[in-house]
């Protein structure tokens, strides 16, 4: 366990946890709506009960999300600031991962916004939209590896693995009971299930299982803020 996790603040547990819980809910969510679909949807369970589960499921996520976003602000360490929760890649505290999940946030609330339009904008529209989830989750898991001081510690490893292992595998069982047609989505899904465990796993051997990733990331606003 690094130095910053041994002596972070209630803000920064707080934080970290609703971020992890969030990422949790998240890939339940996905998972759920990749495996439900199409061909795939299972035939005793009817759909408006899986809509039901797939919509609670999104609500939980984004209340732990604005826990996660008001903790991470209101922490003192980072110094954030609130247009940081919202503008991507602003942040002087590691602002490709900061980014990413103020782009995995904003992705979201675009579904949110528009799932709450969805009869003035038509099924259409709407499904254009609601697919920014997939988006949404790679850069809600490369947020979450890139910016925790925890993340070395093997818990979190494996939880990070057991998300990846999930997704990547409801990815591929749409595609083994998809029916035949639209070749260059299916292509699309089956190389992105491939690439991001590679991604991940290369970005981790060489970032943050190195030994001192965290100190390193977080020197910039060490010195200016002056440290926990």
């Amino acid at each position: 366990m690094t130095i910053l996790a041994l002596t972070g603040s209630p803000l920064w547990y707080a934080s970290r946890a609703s971020g992890t819980l969030s990422l949790i809910l998240l890939t339940a969510t996905l998972v759920l709506g990749i495996a439900s679909g199409g061909r795939s949807a299972p035939r005793r369970i009817g759909r408006f009960e899986i809509g039901l589960l797939h919509r609670n499921l999104s609500l939980l996520t984004l209340v732990f999300l604005v826990v996660h976003v008001v903790t991470a602000v209101l922490d003192p360490f980072v110094r954030l600031g609130w247009a940081v929760s919202v503008v991507p890649f602003g942040a002087a505290y590691r602002p490709l991962w900061l980014g990413l999940g103020t782009a995995a946030l904003d992705l979201l609330l675009a579904v949110l916004v528009t799932s709450a339009l969805r009869l003035r904008l038509g099924v259409r529209r709407w499904k254009a939209v609601h697919w920014l989830a997939y988006g949404a989750w790679p850069f809600a898991l490369f947020h979450g590896v890139g910016t925790g001081t925890d993340t070395r510690l093997p818990l979190q490893l494996w939880l990070y693995a057991g998300c990846l292992a999930s997704v990547v595998a409801a990815v591929w069982w749409r595609l083994a009971k998809a029916g035949p047609g639209r070749v260059a989505g299916r292509l699309v899904a089956a190389v992105t299930a491939t690439a991001v465990p590679v991604v991940l796993a290369a970005f981790l051997a060489t970032g943050p299982l190195q030994p001192g990733w965290a100190q390193r990331a977080a020197a910039t606003t060490i010195l200016l803020g002056g440290g926990r």
